[in-house]
């Protein structure tokens, strides 16, 4: 399975003082590159809902290498570098889709948790079938 960047245009509003990217957006996009690799796997974070599961985000952190400007465009590569029954880890690389500029970089961690219970879970067992999507994503990185 084939799973694209995403891309997004910078919007003014995510500027600060200095006419760059505010470095709090970095987490969004992360959050939306992370949705986008959901929803072409083809089974978005509705459907794992579905089953009572939820991802929740055990921590998150970023690197900065390079600036983006109000009307930029960022490529954002998102990849499960680690995968066990019940955590994950998506590595996130970000660069300027116009000059290919690596401009950011950085992970989240996350786990399985049942949305009832609020209790963490294994995938594996809950939801086998998303599982070893996760798992041939891994296997072809």
């Amino acid at each position: 399975m084939q799973i694209s960047p995403y891309i997004r245009k910078i919007q003014f509003y995510e500027t600060d003082q200095m006419g760059i990217v505010h470095h709090s957006n970095y987490i969004r996009w992360f959050e939306e590159a992370r949705v986008d690799f959901m929803e072409q796997m083809g089974f978005n974070y509705e459907r794992t809902m579905s089953f009572g599961v939820d991802i929740a985000v055990l921590g998150v952190s970023c690197n900065y290498k390079s600036m983006f400007r109000f009307g930029d465009y960022a490529r954002i590569t998102a990849k499960i570098t680690l995968l066990t029954p019940s955590r994950m880890t998506i590595g996130y690389e970000i660069h300027n889709h116009t000059t290919d500029q690596l401009c950011t970089t950085g992970e989240s961690r996350h786990c399985y948790v049942s949305h009832e219970k609020l209790r963490p879970i294994s995938l594996k067992k809950e939801i086998p079938e998303l599982y070893g999507i996760f798992e041939a994503l891994v296997k072809s990185n």
